[in-house]
């Protein structure tokens, strides 16, 4: 808009640290700032472009400020992802919640783009122009605002504009709620970035998230485990083994103690801090057939995006793993733990998304769940996990 005939008189607040939930590390970029999930120490040790691109997706991260502003503007450079011979995403949604409560929704145009090729595995980056967002009609009253930013769209932050002074919201004094998994925890193909499960299950819990959700990521990277180690969390929470399968990347004589690692790093920062591990939820393909998953060229040529696994189950015998697997190994391990860890506790992922689920819900690609479902699990794990006697209950 032309703020030179606008007659209100607008602030720019800087955005800092102090205006930002869920981010573990933010990088000043020549544009803005850039909310990171993963601190610089654990991205320096893992080249891995997946998992550049899903840590600087914000999932969880909003913008938290008190105002008695009517109107504000929010300046950003979102990434959109674009794959070769796919249909164009929708841009993300940011969401606007007045005292908690969703108040509006908006997207930002411009922005760069990311263009993914899958067959020959390459990504070209192309600089495009900073987005504004811009939310009016608030209520005239000082109130609690948050911006969460889209969980699938890279989002440099460039300017805050308000037509009321801003200060960082207070401290409500909830419990913080740490919660690392996969592409479903991110929340691919929820409606919204506080309609993934994570954030509806933090809404119902009445606690703050902070999510470390990494799209195809959750492989038991020994740096992820030191950042669950150091983040400070009142309920902490890892979702286990879909990412293992789908990528093939060990078996279970790597698996199991890799496991152990994982939770004995997370218990050198809490020791006694409720520690819940979540396995993974239904997914027909890789039930007991193994691994790597791969697209599903026939689904492909009639335009349709699905996910196949292209091992063998004879191979289950030589130790490639399976959700079927996972689970009985995670059961177990939990169960030797919590002998000497009573704040150690397992959830069985399909007490979140079972077989009677599968054929009311099932998943359009195989692997992952649709808007809806995100709904059903966020439930799910809100009772199960923060209503008595979950181990996450007041």
């Amino acid at each position: 808009m032309d703020h030179q005939h606008d007659p209100r008189t607008w602030i720019t607040t800087p955005i800092t640290a102090d205006l930002l939930r869920g981010a573990l590390d933010l990088e000043w970029t020549e544009r803005g700032l850039l909310p990171h999930r993963l601190p610089a120490r654990a991205r320096a040790q893992c080249a891995d472009p997946q998992l550049a691109r899903v840590e600087s997706q914000p999932s969880g991260v909003r913008l938290a400020f008190r105002t008695r502003a009517t109107a504000l503007e929010l300046d950003t450079v979102p990434t959109k992802t674009v794959y070769v011979g796919f249909p164009a995403r929708p841009d993300g949604l940011y969401d606007l919640l007045v005292d908690g409560r969703l108040a509006d929704q908006a997207s930002v145009s411009g922005g760069d783009t990311l263009t993914i090729d899958i067959a020959t595995r390459t990504a070209e980056r192309h600089l495009g122009p900073i987005g504004t967002l811009r939310f009016d009609g608030l209520p005239d009253r000082l109130k609690d605002v948050e911006i969460w930013l889209p969980y699938n769209e890279t989002t440099e932050l460039v300017a805050l504009r308000t037509d009321a002074p801003v200060e960082p919201a207070p401290d409500r004094g909830r419990k913080v709620w740490l919660h690392h998994g996969s592409s479903i925890s991110h929340g691919s193909d929820a409606a919204s970035p506080t309609t993934t499960w994570a954030a509806l299950a933090a809404a119902a819990g009445d606690v703050e998230l902070i999510n470390l959700g990494l799209g195809g990521s959750a492989l038991l990277d020994p740096f992820t485990a030191r950042t669950l180690r150091d983040t400070p969390a009142d309920l902490i929470s890892v979702k286990i083994g879909i990412n293992v399968v789908n990528q093939d990347v060990m078996r279970l004589r790597a698996f199991t103690p890799a496991v152990h690692g994982f939770l004995d790093t997370i218990r050198e920062g809490h020791p006694d801090t409720p520690l819940l591990v979540v396995s993974p939820i239904l997914c027909p393909v890789v039930e007991d057939t193994p691994g790597p998953s791969a697209l599903d060229l026939t689904a492909l040529s009639a335009g349709q995006i699905r996910f196949r696994a292209t091992g063998d189950p004879a191979e289950r015998a030589s130790g490639k793993l399976t959700l079927g697997v996972i689970r009985d190994e995670l059961a177990r391990i939990v169960d030797q733990r919590a002998a000497g860890d009573p704040n150690l506790h397992y959830l069985d992922g399909r007490n979140l998304y079972g077989k009677a689920d599968a054929t009311a819900l099932p998943l359009p690609d195989q692997l992952h769940p649709d808007a809806a479902t995100h709904h059903h699990i966020a439930r799910r794990f809100a009772t199960l996990a923060f209503t008595a006697p979950g181990p996450f209950a007041p």
